[in-house]
């Protein structure tokens, strides 16, 4: 399951930088959960996930590169299974200290 997002968001400079923020990321990318749990994967586009598809936000938790802010929106706006992520992750780091 992967979703598609055309270039239309940036053809159009009358755009205001918050919705620029909004706007999908630059084709070809299609985003999956591998994406979103891909620690290669650019800090705009993880944002765009955690803003825009609430069901991929669980595998934004699971990705190494995902910054506290991120993790902090994330946790304030729930989604699918975000809670037990959340547990999933803290419980990973309870059993390495």
């Amino acid at each position: 399951m992967g979703i598609k997002y055309s270039n239309n968001a940036y053809s159009n400079n009358a755009y205001s930088n918050n919705e620029q923020l909004n706007a999908p990321p630059k084709p070809p990318i299609i985003i999956t959960p591998l994406v979103a749990s891909d620690a290669s994967t650019s800090s705009e586009i993880l944002w765009y996930i955690a803003r825009n598809i609430p069901e991929f936000r669980k595998w934004v938790i699971a990705n190494p590169a995902a910054d506290a802010r991120l993790l902090e929106y994330i946790s304030q706006q729930g989604g699918p299974d975000v809670r037990h992520s959340f547990e999933v992750l803290f419980d990973g780091y309870d059993s390495v200290s």
